[in-house]
């Protein structure tokens, strides 16, 4: 589980996102392990529950690499964090996802704390990676 943002930052970050677009990057070529196919329609349902979004960009990628954990979305954004979630699956994960970019977008750094997270996500959170541009000594998120 991750913890609560702690550690201090340089204060020319922004520590908000208003307004910064954020990209959600779906994997076309997952399917389960029996090879039904699951990227496409989670592209198209990621798609529908997003339409409409401000400054939300839904786009294809041919693979995130999270093979074992069909179907995987990635969530990021210039200078916040980026999340990969694996194991969902149709409307139920795609609106998982767009509850999910309405928190990151209203976060400091997209830092959407584990409770808040929609309930499939929690359990399916593959990686929590920070912005590129800080790296606080104690390694901790920023406070």
């Amino acid at each position: 589980m991750d913890s609560e943002p702690a550690a201090d930052l340089s204060a020319d970050l922004s520590r908000s996102l208003p307004g910064v677009p954020v990209m959600v990057s779906v994997c076309t070529t997952c399917k389960t392990t029996n090879g039904t196919v699951v990227g496409a329609p989670m592209l198209e349902a990621v798609r529908a529950a997003l339409a409409g979004s401000a400054s939300v960009q839904v786009r294809a990628v041919q693979c995130l690499s999270a093979c074992k954990r069909a179907a995987t979305v990635a969530v990021s954004s210039e200078g916040g964090y980026t999340f990969v979630f694996g194991d969902l699956d149709g409307a139920g994960g795609a609106d998982a996802v767009a509850t999910f970019v309405a928190s990151y977008q209203d976060s400091d750094y997209g830092l959407v704390p584990w409770r808040q997270r929609p309930e499939v996500l929690r359990k399916g959170t593959l990686v929590r990676l920070p912005p590129p541009q800080w790296s606080p000594d104690d390694g901790r998120a920023p406070a």
